[in-house]
């Protein structure tokens, strides 16, 4: 089995060695290694108080790590002032300023630092680059959300960023928009060639833009890979459960050969790939996703489940069926009445075996 970490981007822009930061007692990030790839989308992913918001305002300079060393470009950071980092923000709020316009909020940055020759043609090409060009005389209260986060966007490239940082800009917007801008977020990116750092809290939205995802938990980094890799391929059961709908059986590796291993489960014996590290005697958990339980007959391992719920959603409808006191979840074109018996195929061959979160 082929095993993939990350994608091979390279020269490495950013790196993070060793960074903590605490709280008065509260430890928010303990100890990170984080590498960050010229023209890389990166996404922060985890949930709250996990400590991705943290970081990136170490990266922006509007936190001090308490210990550790950040280098851009292979150059010391830490002590660099927020103002001089070639690094710009954009935040959930937007922050635009009400009573400027759209050419007006977009070189303000410019304006802070002096102002350059050919500003009025800077800020035409950045808003160009969103595709707000023609918007340039209005004021943000005459935008849509959608537009505000555009003309956010093009404020912060104006200042040619070697690294832009993205605070959850999209979670005001409804789930439309969202998605839309999602893809005019990855397409503006791959235009301008600068490396962005993302945070957010929405798994759909990373893999949507990310080439690397890192999942974070209690401080610390639990999985840095691409989003095929965290979602086939989950480090522990807390990125197996945090990621996806997935169901997590508990079990104990009864023996390993090469990359696969038979776990014991009170589904019975399962053989499946396995993460690094297992050996025979360790507890463990199998992944199963929705998508690898069929009632058509096709898998490795059959199963017979009683349904104790039924949500419909459109096109399809979300089973859960109880499976010798595991809770299995599975998608069906038709819904099923509770408490109906149905024969489910696990293809076992697709699932996980990983390890348990500690």
């Amino acid at each position: 089995m082929e095993k993939r970490t990350e994608p091979a981007l390279s020269p490495l822009l950013l790196a993070m060695r060793g960074v903590v930061k605490t709280f008065g007692r509260s430890t928010a990030v303990d100890g990170i290694d984080l590498d960050v790839p010229e023209r890389a989308f990166l996404t922060l992913l985890g949930p709250s108080g996990c400590g991705k918001t943290t970081v990136l305002r170490m990266i922006a300079g509007f936190e001090t790590p308490d210990s550790g060393d950040m280098r851009l470009d292979n150059t010391p950071l830490v002590d660099v002032p927020p103002e001089r980092r070639p690094v710009n923000t954009v935040f959930q709020s937007y922050a635009l300023f009400p009573h400027l316009t759209v050419n007006e909020n977009v070189a303000f940055s410019l304006k802070l630092r002096g102002g350059v020759p050919d500003m009025a043609a800077r800020v035409r090409r950045a808003l160009d680059a969103v595709h707000m060009a023609d918007f340039g005389d209005r004021y943000p209260h005459q935008l849509s959300g959608g537009q505000q986060q555009r003309v956010a966007v093009a404020r912060a490239i104006i200042a040619e960023p070697r690294l832009l940082l993205l605070d959850e800009p999209l979670s005001a917007l409804d789930r439309k928009m969202r998605g839309h801008l999602q893809i005019e977020l990855k397409a503006l990116q791959r235009r301008l060639g600068i490396a962005f750092v993302y945070v957010t809290h929405d798994q759909e939205e990373a893999f949507a833009l990310s080439d690397v995802v890192v999942v974070m938990n209690k401080g610390r980094i639990a999985q840095k890979a691409d989003p095929q890799t965290i979602y086939s391929r989950p480090a522990d059961s807390f990125v197996a459960d945090f990621i996806g709908n997935s169901t997590l059986v508990k079990g104990q590796v009864r023996e390993r050969h090469g990359d696969m291993a038979t776990i014991e489960t009170p589904l019975g014996n399962v053989t499946a790939p396995v993460a690094d590290g297992l050996a025979a005697g360790d507890p463990a958990v199998l992944v199963i996703r929705p998508e690898l339980l069929s009632v058509h007959g096709e898998g490795t391992t059959t199963l017979i489940g009683t349904v104790g719920n039924c949500v419909f959603q459109g096109e399809r409808s979300m089973i859960e069926a109880d499976v010798a006191g595991v809770a299995l979840r599975f998608a069906a074109e038709a819904p099923y009445s509770i408490g109906s018996s149905v024969p489910l195929w696990l293809d076992a061959g697709r699932s996980f075996i990983t390890r348990v979160a500690t």
